[in-house]
Protein backbone atom coordinates (compact mmCIF):
# COMPACT_ATOMS: atom_id res chain seq x y z
CA UNK A 1 0.00 0.00 0.00
CA UNK A 2 2.70 2.37 1.05
CA UNK A 3 4.69 1.49 -2.45
CA UNK A 4 1.51 2.26 -4.63
CA UNK A 5 1.18 5.30 -2.63
CA UNK A 6 4.89 6.49 -3.02
CA UNK A 7 4.58 5.67 -7.18
CA UNK A 8 1.44 7.79 -7.08
CA UNK A 9 3.36 10.52 -5.30
CA UNK A 10 5.79 10.14 -7.78
CA UNK A 11 4.39 10.20 -10.88
CA UNK A 12 1.89 13.46 -9.46
CA UNK A 13 5.04 14.79 -8.92
CA UNK A 14 6.64 14.13 -12.67
CA UNK A 15 3.24 15.18 -14.00
CA UNK A 16 3.58 18.74 -12.21
CA UNK A 17 7.10 18.95 -13.47
CA UNK A 18 6.27 18.47 -16.65
CA UNK A 19 3.12 21.00 -16.30
CA UNK A 20 5.46 23.62 -15.41
CA UNK A 21 7.88 23.27 -18.20
CA UNK A 22 4.66 22.89 -20.68
CA UNK A 23 3.44 26.85 -19.14
CA UNK A 24 7.32 27.99 -19.48
CA UNK A 25 6.98 26.77 -23.17
CA UNK A 26 3.81 28.06 -23.68
CA UNK A 27 4.81 31.75 -22.52
CA UNK A 28 7.84 31.43 -24.47
CA UNK A 29 5.90 30.67 -27.65
CA UNK A 30 3.68 33.73 -26.74
CA UNK A 31 6.14 35.77 -26.22
CA UNK A 32 7.65 34.45 -29.92
CA UNK A 33 4.60 35.37 -31.43
CA UNK A 34 3.92 38.85 -30.27
CA UNK A 35 7.53 39.72 -31.55
CA UNK A 36 6.67 38.06 -34.94
CA UNK A 37 3.36 39.98 -34.95
CA UNK A 38 5.08 42.90 -34.53
CA UNK A 39 7.60 42.43 -37.19
CA UNK A 40 5.33 41.80 -39.29
CA UNK A 41 3.30 45.23 -38.45
CA UNK A 42 6.38 46.90 -39.37
CA UNK A 43 7.40 45.11 -42.18
CA UNK A 44 3.54 46.10 -44.10
CA UNK A 45 4.00 49.53 -42.71
CA UNK A 46 7.56 49.56 -44.24
CA UNK A 47 6.00 48.06 -47.66
CA UNK A 48 2.94 50.57 -48.17
CA UNK A 49 5.32 53.55 -47.57
CA UNK A 50 7.38 51.93 -49.98
CA UNK A 51 4.44 51.34 -52.08
CA UNK A 52 3.53 55.26 -51.51
CA UNK A 53 7.05 56.47 -52.43
CA UNK A 54 7.08 54.07 -56.04
CA UNK A 55 3.50 55.16 -56.89
CA UNK A 56 4.36 59.13 -56.38
CA UNK A 57 7.80 58.26 -58.24
CA UNK A 58 5.17 56.83 -61.14
CA UNK A 59 3.09 59.37 -61.34
CA UNK A 60 5.97 62.16 -61.55
CA UNK A 61 7.73 59.81 -63.99
CA UNK A 62 4.20 59.77 -66.10
CA UNK A 63 4.18 63.59 -65.86
CA UNK A 64 7.76 63.41 -67.86
CA UNK A 65 7.64 60.72 -70.04
CA UNK A 66 6.11 59.61 -73.43
CA UNK A 67 2.60 60.55 -74.86
CA UNK A 68 0.81 57.23 -73.35
CA UNK A 69 2.36 58.11 -69.52
CA UNK A 70 0.79 61.91 -70.25
CA UNK A 71 -2.41 60.45 -70.73
CA UNK A 72 -2.19 57.97 -68.10
CA UNK A 73 -1.24 60.86 -65.48
CA UNK A 74 -4.01 62.76 -67.08
CA UNK A 75 -6.79 59.95 -66.32
CA UNK A 76 -5.41 60.25 -62.71
CA UNK A 77 -5.50 63.52 -61.78
CA UNK A 78 -8.93 63.63 -63.26
CA UNK A 79 -9.82 60.78 -60.42
CA UNK A 80 -8.26 62.65 -57.95
CA UNK A 81 -10.44 65.64 -58.80
CA UNK A 82 -13.42 63.85 -58.86
CA UNK A 83 -12.62 62.69 -55.40
CA UNK A 84 -12.20 65.72 -53.69
CA UNK A 85 -15.35 66.80 -55.77
CA UNK A 86 -17.26 63.86 -53.87
CA UNK A 87 -15.76 64.84 -50.78
CA UNK A 88 -16.43 68.68 -51.37
CA UNK A 89 -20.09 67.68 -51.72
CA UNK A 90 -20.24 65.32 -48.69
CA UNK A 91 -18.67 68.45 -46.24
CA UNK A 92 -21.53 70.51 -47.62
CA UNK A 93 -24.20 67.95 -46.85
Amino acid sequence: MVQIVDSLENKISKLLHRLELLHQGKKNLEGELAALERSRDEALRAAEHWEERYNSLKMAQSMLGSENNKTEAKLKINALIRELDQCIVQLAD
